[in-house]
């Protein structure tokens, strides 16, 4: 089966691309970088899926994280995305693109406001706690919109491109995966308190894993 490894920067999945540099596996794996942020993430996805379809696509990456019960370092997958910051603040709450009426809840891709990956299976092959995440185009910095996005997703992650694969995905009825390392928690802006070594290490350690199940 061809899979297709997708991830903002090549940086987050470096150790991956040095490990099967060599790999008799390599033949099987195709890498794109798409750039960060939603809309490089969409365009990317779509062109390369017209050029040639993956049996199933893997998007890596680190994120930022809500729970602070999860150590940095610590790796999850994701079951269910939405876009958080695609609405209005307005009387002092957040109302969303469905909150609005824009989108009804259950228009496709939809399933009640969210980009759910149906594929329990594939979320089972992975090691990592399954977990709710919101996309952002705007880095949550402020303690307002945390506890904007608490309150109405009640997330454990946010990332700048995860939605654009999981809307992609379940339009084109491709299957996915979406796996993330724990850099930093939301909020929290002094880089000195991220952890980049060791959530790019497991990360790259658990698509290792990932890849030899595939």
């Amino acid at each position: 089966m061809n899979c297709l490894l997708t991830a903002a920067t090549t940086k987050e999945i470096s150790p991956f691309l040095d490990h099967y540099r060599n790999s008799d596996k390599q033949q099987d794996i195709d890498i794109l970088i798409t750039g960060i942020g939603l809309t490089a993430a969409t365009y990317a996805l779509a062109k390369q899926i017209n050029i040639k379809r993956p049996g199933i696509i893997v998007q890596a990456g680190i994120a930022g994280c809500f729970n602070k019960n999860l150590s940095l370092g610590s790796v999850v997958v994701v079951k269910q995305d939405t876009i958080a910051d695609l609405g209005v603040v307005e009387n002092k709450q957040l109302n969303t693109m469905f909150d609005l009426e824009l989108i009804k809840l259950n228009q496709p891709p939809f399933k009640k406001g969210w980009l759910v990956n149906p594929r329990k299976d594939l979320l089972q092959l992975t090691t990592c706690k399954a977990v709710k995440a919101v996309s952002v185009n705007h880095i949550t910095t402020s303690k307002q919109m945390m506890g904007f996005y608490e309150s109405k997703f009640q997330p454990v992650i946010e990332s700048m491109e995860g939605a654009a694969l999981h809307y992609v995905c379940l339009v084109e009825k491709i299957p996915f995966l979406q796996i993330r390392g724990i850099s930093n928690y939301t909020g929290e802006r002094n880089k000195t308190k991220w952890n980049f070594k060791d959530s790019i290490a497991n990360l790259n350690s658990e698509l290792i894993h990932l890849f030899n199940r595939l």
